[in-house]
């Protein structure tokens, strides 16, 4: 029997909570939102070689400019927090979810010598804006932003801010990642309501990341959670060349020798679910839970995403959160 964590509760996002609005830009245009999260700014002599020894993923062999998604993982290879990490001249800025923070900071105190690599905390000096939406590159580019090839960074200067523009190599949540100090942070907003780009709310981002397919930190991550139950094989979160990192021995293990118990899929309702009880069900055993839901106005259903063991099959319905649900592949259409 699957046991379901305490804090695995659904986030539920009901009818009418995004706007008019930000439902278009999500379905045909873009929209801008400042982004609940940390920043933390890496330098120093050893500042690559420091954090590639902490990464999932590999910082060292995309060079200069690098845009790549990865975690902090524990000895025994669970994930503490994950994290967009961008690497230029020398820096590497850390940008994670807030609740991952003093964990991360822990981690840094232990590992980074401040010889080598010196974190510091800039979450209350730059804020960081993500874009989404299918014309999200189009009218960023409209307001004059610099736009990176895939899984690259550029620093330029917009309207007389200067802005570090971050672009995913892979299919994220957002479009764009944008960082500029908060000072000068208005001109960029301006710039962009100028451009046709709605300034949209966490909802917004949050209905962006459940369609994407991308896990949360504090709903499809815990601290008992490995990578390759989150997909981050598909999301190129993990590599399996690199150096080692600390975790790294069970990540590769799993992947060289196992697989994961369970993995995160997608889920479709005809009806709305009830987020009260979280269980996944088919032929009337527990399966896994659900993570994460929202309500999606274009489509007229709910979605949302589960962690289900890999017994699950997926041709056939399961009973979540109190009525039918079909499995979807993700990301979503």
């Amino acid at each position: 029997m699957t046991t379901v964590p305490a804090t695995a509760v659904p986030f539920l996002i009901d009818r009418g909570v995004l706007s008019l609005a930000e439902s278009h830009a999500l379905a045909e245009g873009a929209a801008f939102i400042p982004a609940d999260v940390a920043v933390v700014e890496v330098t120093g002599p050893g500042a690559v070689p420091c954090v590639q020894g902490l990464l999932t993923n590999d910082l060292e062999r995309p060079g200069d400019g690098a845009f790549i998604y990865g975690a902090v993982l524990t000895p025994k290879g669970m994930i503490v927090c994950d994290m967009w990490v961008a690497r230029q001249a020398g820096t590497v800025t850390l940008v994670l979810p807030e609740a991952g923070r003093p964990a991360l900071e822990g981690i840094m105190a232990r590992s980074l010598p401040p010889r080598l690599a010196r974190p510091t905390d800039r979450s209350a000096t730059l804020d960081v804006y993500r874009v989404v939406g299918p014309r999200a590159l189009e009218l960023a580019r409209t307001a004059g932003l610099a736009i990176p090839e895939n899984g690259r960074v550029l620093t330029a200067i917009v309207g007389g801010t200067t802005c570090l523009t971050a672009r995913p190599a892979q299919s994220a949540p957002f479009a764009l990642q944008v960082h500029v100090e908060r000072t000068h942070a208005h001109q960029l907003v301006e710039r962009l309501e100028r451009a046709g780009v709605v300034r949209g709310s966490g909802h917004c981002l949050e209905v962006a990341r459940i369609i994407a397919g991308w896990p949360r930190l504090g709903a499809e991550i815990d601290d008992r959670t490995l990578p390759q139950e989150v997909r981050y094989d598909v999301l190129e979160g993990v590599s399996y060349t690199k150096g080692c990192y600390v975790g790294q021995e069970t990540v590769a293990r799993l992947h060289f020798r196992g697989h994961a118990n369970r993995e995160l899929v997608g889920l479709q309702w005809d009806e709305a679910p009830d987020p009260a009880d979280n269980r996944v069900l088919q032929d009337e055993r527990e399966r896994g839970w659900v993570t994460s839901i929202a309500w999606l106005e274009a489509a007229a259903r709910y979605v949302g995403l589960a962690k289900v063991r890999r017994e699950v099959d997926r041709a056939r319905p399961v009973a979540a959160c109190g009525t039918s649900a079909k499995v979807a592949d993700l990301p979503f259409s």
